[in-house]
């Protein structure tokens, strides 16, 4: 299985926000909370957010769905 440790940064200004587990291959639709090893957003009632205020994702139950082209990956 194919397991690799990623960097998800703001695409706004740089910082870092989470460092996560993807399993599999393919984009990131949404990040499973339990595959979450660092955090480093901020929440706002529901919304995922950098420090600069770029709204990252929504949460969710068991995972973050992902804003398309607010984040990137390093």
């Amino acid at each position: 299985m194919w397991r690799k440790t990623l960097v998800i940064k703001c695409a706004k200004c740089d910082k870092t926000i989470f460092r996560y587990v993807k399993i599999g291959k393919g984009n990131i639709w949404h990040c499973w909370k339990k595959r979450i090893i660092e955090d480093h957003s901020v929440r706002n009632k529901k919304m995922v957010e950098c420090t600069c205020g770029n709204i990252i994702g929504v949460e969710k139950t068991k995972y973050i769905k992902m804003k398309q082209h607010h984040f990137k990956i390093t």
